[in-house]
């Protein structure tokens, strides 16, 4: 190999290596960066640089992850963490050579569009929903019976 620097057998053999916790965060959050749906790292709107929304335990041949995240509207917020859950395994253990005992994923919050649908600001279905649900609890025309 041109240019690759070979180590000698004795500085493989020996010594000792520590990866910090905030090394394979950094490695982790720009996994999860580039799941589509995520809109940032973190629990706010600019949380996106370094490693926020981002923490790793680290020992000596495992590490565990949590990733907290701002997602798009409109994205299905289950397949989207499992897509962060994925990136996020072969990342840290591809990259850091670390086995990932667990990635946990919080989505804490969804960002909107600038452009929301008027639908979204006024009767969204969620108040569909709540008409619905009391309608079917009304007493029937039957003496009040259900």
């Amino acid at each position: 190999m041109a240019g690759s620097i070979q180590p000698p057998i004795a500085a493989v053999r020996s010594g000792r290596t520590v990866i910090s916790e905030s090394a394979v965060a950094k490695v982790a959050g720009l996994a999860a960066r580039t799941v589509p749906g995520v809109r940032t790292l973190g629990s706010g709107s600019g949380r996106s640089l370094g490693t926020a929304g981002v923490h790793a335990e680290v020992g000596a041949t495992q590490t565990a992850v949590d990733v907290k995240l701002v997602a798009e509207y409109g994205t299905e917020l289950q397949q989207m963490a499992d897509g962060v859950r994925a990136a996020v395994y072969v990342a840290v253990e591809n990259l850091v050579g670390l086995s990932v005992s667990e990635v946990n994923v919080e989505v804490t919050d969804v960002h909107l569009p600038d452009s929301a649908p008027e639908k979204l600001l006024g009767r969204s279905r969620h108040s569909a929903f709540a008409e619905r649900a009391a309608a079917a609890y009304r007493p029937a025309e039957n003496g009040g019976q259900l």
